[in-house]
C-alpha cells in the first residue's frame, strides 16, 4: 500500500505520538509498504531511510491558527500526489483516516477543569474557557474534522475515547475503530537492565535499597503532579512508610521547568524524598531505575508512558481518566484511583508497593500485562482499518 502520514513535527526523541509514528513507519517499510511523511520538521535519524519526506513550510502565527494553516498545507500537498490511504494524527482534516492519539479537544478541555481541587477554581476554569480563542478555534476545527461532508474512519485507542466521540459528536460506531495503543518492545531491551539501574540510581542520588516511584510527564499539572506531591506527604504519615524506614523516593522526570513543584515539595516537608531530574534523554534509565510508575492524570486517552512502564515490568498507579487503565487488572499489576485529588487513596496505593513481596508479585504480573497487547496485534488491526479506508476510497 501507498500510505501518507500527516504530522507537523516528527522528532521521536520527544516521545509520544512522534515516537509512535517512527515505530509504525519502520514496521510498514519492513512489510514492503511505501510510506510518505508530510511534515514541517523531522529527525531522519529516527526514521526509516525508505520513507519519502514531503517538506511543508514552517507554520507561523498565533497558536490557535497554526493547526488550521498546517492542515491546509497538508491538503495542498496531498492533492499533488496519489496515495491509497492518508492518515492524520492530530488537528488536521480531509484525510481518509484520523487517529487522534490525544483524544478529543472538547473532552480534554472538560477534564482540564478538574485540575482545581475546589469548585470555585473549576468554575473559574470554565468561565476562562469561554473567552479562550484557542479553545473555540480547536472546537471549530474538530467539528470540521469529524462532522464535515467527508466522513473519515476514526481510530481511537481506548473505550473511554470511543465513548467521548459518541457523547460529544454522536459519531456512528461504524466509523469508530478501537485499536489499543502499543509500543515497540524492541526499544526496551533488558540485557543491561541491572547496569543501567545501578548507574542511574547513583546519578540521581538514590540508594540501592530505596523504593522508587517514577512520575514521567511533560505537562505536570494535567498529569497530576500537584496532588501526587500531597499524596507523598500523606504517605509519610502512614504505618507502611514508617515500617520501611523512610525508604520511598519519588523521581519526577519530564519538563525542565519544575521550580514551582520544588517549592511545593519544600513547603510540604518532602523535599528530601523527591528527585526532580527534568528531561530524561533515555527513558529506559528512568524505568529501569524505578520500582513502579505513578501517573495520577486528570486526562489521558491512553498513556504511552503506562505501556512503556508495563513493558519494563513496572506496576502502575493511575486514574480512571486514563484510557490505559482499561488494560490493568488491579490489584495484581497496579491500582486505579477514582480522583487524583483523593490524596489518601493515592498514598494508600503507593504504600502497597513498599512491601517487597507485594511489589515483586506486582512486577511479575505487570510484565505479563505489558506482553499481552503486542505491537504486532496493534499493527494488524491498524492494517485492517487502512485496507477498509483504501477500499472505500477506491469505491468512491
Amino acid at each position: 500500500m501507498n500510505i501518507a502520514f500527516c504530522y507537523e513535527s516528527v522528532l521521536p526523541a520527544r516521545g509520544g505520538c512522534e515516537t509512535y509514528i517512527a515505530d509504525l513507519s519502520r514496521r510498514l517499510v519492513a512489510d514492503g509498504h511505501h510510506v510518505h511523511l508530510y511534515a514541517c520538521r523531522w529527525d531522519a535519524a529516527f526514521l526509516p531511510r525508505a520513507l519519502t519526506f514531503h517538506q511543508l513550510p514552517t507554520i507561523t502565527g498565533p497558536r490557535f491558527l497554526r493547526p488550521w494553516r498546517f492542515s491546509q498545507a497538508c491538503l495542498n500537498a496531498l492533492h499533488q500526489h496519489s496515495h491509497d490511504v492518508t492518515v492524520g494524527f492530530d488537528k488536521t482534516w480531509g484525510q481518509d483516516v484520523l487517529y487522534p492519539q490525544g483524544g478529543l479537544h472538547v473532552a480534554t478541555a472538560d477534564y482540564n477543569t478538574r485540575k482545581s481541587p475546589r469548585r470555585l477554581g473549576r468554575f473559574a476554569a470554565v468561565v476562562a474557557k469561554t473567552f479562550d480563542l484557542a479553545y473555540w478555534s480547536y472546537v471549530l476545527l474538530e467539528r470540521r474534522q469529524y462532522l464535515g461532508s467527508k466522513k473519515p474512519l476514526i481510530i481511537v485507542n481506548s473505550f473511554m475515547v470511543r465513548d467521548h466521540f459518541q457523547h460529544y459528536y454522536a459519531v456512528s460506531s461504524q466509523d469508530l475503530h478501537v485499536v489499543r495503543s502499543s509500543i515497540d518492545p524492541g526499544r526496551f531491551p533488558e540485557h543491561d537492565r541491572l547496569k543501567r539501574r545501578q548507574e542511574t540510581r547513583q546519578e540521581w542520588a538514590l540508594r540501592p535499597s530505596d523504593v522508587v516511584g517514577l512520575f514521567a510527564a511533560m505537562n505536570y499539572r494535567l498529569k497530576g503532579l500537584d496532588p501526587l506531591l500531597y499524596a507523598v506527604a500523606r504517605l509519610g504519615a502512614t504505618p507502611a512508610f514508617r515500617e520501611r524506614a523512610s525508604s520511598f523516593r519519588l523521581v519526577v522526570a519530564g519538563h525542565r521547568n519544575f521550580a514551582r513543584y520544588e517549592r511545593l515539595a519544600t513547603r510540604l516537608g518532602i523535599a528530601s524524598q523527591v528527585r526532580f531530574i527534568g528531561h530524561c534523554a533515555d527513558m529506559r534509565n528512568g524505568y529501569f531505575a524505578a520500582d513502579f510508575l505513578v501517573h495520577p492524570t486528570f486526562y489521558d486517552p491512553c498513556s504511552l508512558v503506562v505501556l512503556e512502564a508495563l513493558a519494563c515490568g513496572l506496576p502502575i498507579v493511575t486514574t480512571k481518566a486514563n484510557g490505559a487503565s482499561e488494560l490493568l487488572n488491579p490489584p495484581q499489576d497496579g491500582f486505579i484511583v477514582d480522583d487524583p485529588h483523593d490524596h489518601e487513596q493515592l498514598a494508600w496505593c503507593m504504600g502497597r508497593f513498599l512491601d517487597p513481596a507485594r511489589r515483586l508479585a506486582a512486577t511479575q504480573t505487570a510484565r505479563k500485562t505489558g506482553g499481552q497487547w503486542t505491537f504486532e496485534q496493534h499493527y494488524q488491526q491498524l492494517m485492517d482499518v487502512f485496507r477498509d479506508a483504501a477500499a472505500r476510497k477506491s469505491a468512491a
